[in-house]
């Protein structure tokens, strides 16, 4: 028997991240120079020393499931440990893709029955935290919940995102809205579930009879069963952010080049991460040259700074030739900033190439026109094997979609907010 395991819900889109997950589902996305976002927690599960893991894939998975691999990069090797990728499978009826949180989990309750624990960790595989998940256990056990939520509280105009609950002294969940601007409290849903086993498969079976359910947790399953359940709030201290937006992904890099404030630490958490798949233990060791200048930025192996970076994340690989300017951006693996160029405000995909004397993230912070709601914060964002030519000036709020090349471009300015699209299909590599 195994008393616990977790479930990792990976298999988001992450459409708010645009062109970021364009090729690859949202915990696959790059993070914090050499990691990626599932890897905390995926590190959370291994420092708890939860012997099982299954990983719930299903929106475009290549990499991610390349990423996980086996999970031997987070200690998930011998015979009584296992990491397995879970994609949505043929039924007894039809094949269906996953239709909701609560069905993913629904659909593979045989993969939590082969192992037999007494409870389950239901988590989300798009967050970047440190969590003690023994502490949680330890606070469900003492509680005697059949389903325990950990919570924090958040500002009051961000409650619409988020499930909100209402607890009693003890603790104990009297109600629970889903993403309401009316919400009667700002204590926060942080997408982290425990459940007693024999709980969870009572209310998955009962959710996935109701024909009119959602069949999501925060939706359906929690508030359904707040008068019928002990559920309750353990309410979580430490950092915690969900990077789905352009802005929050780059607003959290930002609090992770200030740790002492933000309390996001990545060298104190020792994320983990698949070196092996990410090429890390074959790069040649940071080098920075005598004209170079590096101020207050995470610098990953492999890199060459030739120019001048600043409250920047750049990611293994990547080449700042000389004269050239990084300013508050992210700039992924094996990307080449050409020489006098300026990028301020970006977020580059790998292997983007910036030729010489190009300025990209300057002008006036016009939304971006085709997808206001998705880029209206300042950032411009390239995909993966994005070229920009030698003098190029790109503006704020834009778009420029993977494989694009010089033949894509209209001019030699692309003006703030606005988006370019390869003219013609080309192959891009999934990694």
């Amino acid at each position: 028997m195994y008393e616990t395991i977790a479930m990792i819900l990976a298999g988001g889109q992450g459409s708010r991240l645009s062109i970021l997950s364009d090729h690859r589902a949202k915990p696959a996305v790059p993070f914090g120079g050499i990691y990626r976002i599932i890897d905390f927690t995926m590190s959370n599960v291994m420092y708890a020393k939860i012997p099982v893991v299954g990983i719930l894939t299903q929106y475009k998975p290549y990499s991610l499931m390349a990423h996980i691999s086996t999970g031997e990069a987070w200690g998930f090797t011998g015979r009584k440990h296992h990491a397995k990728i879970l994609p949505p499978y043929v039924g007894e009826a039809d094949s269906d893709w996953y239709g909701g949180t609560a069905d993913a989990i629904y659909q593979n309750l045989s993969f939590i029955d082969r192992f037999d624990p007494d409870y389950v960790f239901v988590l989300s595989g798009d967050h970047i935290y440190k969590m003690d998940y023994n502490e949680l256990l330890e606070f469900h056990v003492s509680k005697n919940a059949d389903l325990t939520i950990a919570m924090q509280e958040v500002p009051r105009e961000d409650v619409h995102r988020f499930g909100i609950a209402v607890t009693d002294g003890e603790q104990r969940i009297t109600d629970f809205i889903e993403k309401s601007k009316t919400a009667p409290s700002n204590l926060a849903s942080l997408g982290i579930y425990l459940f007693n086993r024999p709980f969870l498969e009572q209310v998955l079976n009962e959710d996935a009879a109701d024909k009119n359910s959602g069949h999501d947790f925060g939706k359906n399953v929690v508030p359904d069963n707040i008068k019928k359940a002990r559920l309750y709030a353990y309410t979580f201290k430490g950092y915690w952010q969900d990077v789905g937006t352009i802005d929050a992904y780059w607003t959290t890099h930002q609090e992770a080049l200030d740790s002492a404030a933000s309390g996001l630490d990545l060298e104190r958490w020792n994320v983990r991460t698949n070196n092996i798949l990410e090429k890390l233990t074959n790069l040649q060791p940071l080098r920075v040259t005598a004209r170079a200048h590096v101020r207050h930025s995470i610098i990953s192996p492999g890199c060459i700074i030739e120019g001048e970076v600043y409250g920047s994340v750049l990611s293994p690989g990547v080449h700042v030739k000389p004269g050239a300017k990084v300013e508050k951006s992210i700039i992924m693996n094996e990307s080449i900033i050409g020489e006098d160029s300026q990028v301020i405000y970006s977020i580059l995909d790998k292997n983007t190439v910036i030729g010489k004397n190009c300025k990209i993230g300057i002008g006036e912070s016009i939304p971006n026109k085709e997808s206001p709601n998705i880029l209206s914060c300042g950032i411009s964002v390239f995909g993966k094997y994005a070229i920009l030519p030698d003098g190029f000036v790109v503006g704020k709020n834009c778009l420029v979609y993977p494989v694009v090349e010089g033949s894509d471009y209209s001019g030699e300015v692309i003006s703030s907010g606005e988006t370019i699209r390869p003219k013609c299909k080309r192959k891009i590599k999934i990694r």
